[in-house]
């Protein structure tokens, strides 16, 4: 009986922690004037903070696309040259707030989510950088393999700004 209460408690922690909305990082705002619809289709992943759903992936992308649901859906694909294979996921994302605030929670995992923050965009939606609900969590997405090196430069001093550790980022092979 006294384990039962125990799995009982430690499950309803889980759930209650997986249905909570993520946020972003203290310190960090998502970008407003956000159009999804522009935001939608090809990305490539530039650079990344290293984590362990992409450890040792090249030529990463994140495909995005409409939802019936309203949400958005997302497809990461990216290569594992050890194991000589390409590894994709699927997964879906939903705006935290108004759809025009770059702020989304993003799933892979049934009701798990994370943050995904778009903090930085140029007016043509071609650069990105993107937080996750915490400052372990950096991306640079390009809608094409590489970017400028002022469009990085930019990126990277926003990023240093906010704290990110950008001397750890890996930049991407495609």
């Amino acid at each position: 009986m006294k384990y039962w209460r125990v799995i009982t408690g430690v499950a309803l922690s889980l759930v209650l922690t997986a249905c909570k909305s993520p946020t972003p990082p203290d310190g960090v705002s998502p970008i407003t004037n956000f159009d999804a619809t522009r935001y939608l289709g090809k990305w490539y992943e530039v650079a990344r903070l290293e984590n362990r759903f992409e450890r040792g992936l090249e030529q990463v992308t994140a495909t995005y696309g409409e939802r019936n649901d309203g949400g958005l859906s997302v497809l990461n694909r990216g290569y594992d040259q050890s194991k000589g294979q390409w590894k994709e996921s699927e997964g879906k994302a939903y705006f935290t707030e108004a759809s025009t605030t770059a702020s989304l929670k993003v799933s892979f995992f049934g009701p798990f989510y994370g943050g995904y923050n778009v903090i930085a965009l140029d007016d043509n939606y071609q650069y990105a950088l993107v937080s996750g609900p915490n400052r372990d969590y950096l991306w640079i997405l390009s809608r094409t393999p590489t970017i400028p090196d002022s469009i990085k430069q930019h990126y990277l001093n926003i990023a240093r700004e906010l704290k990110f550790p950008v001397d750890q980022l890996l930049w991407i092979a495609h």
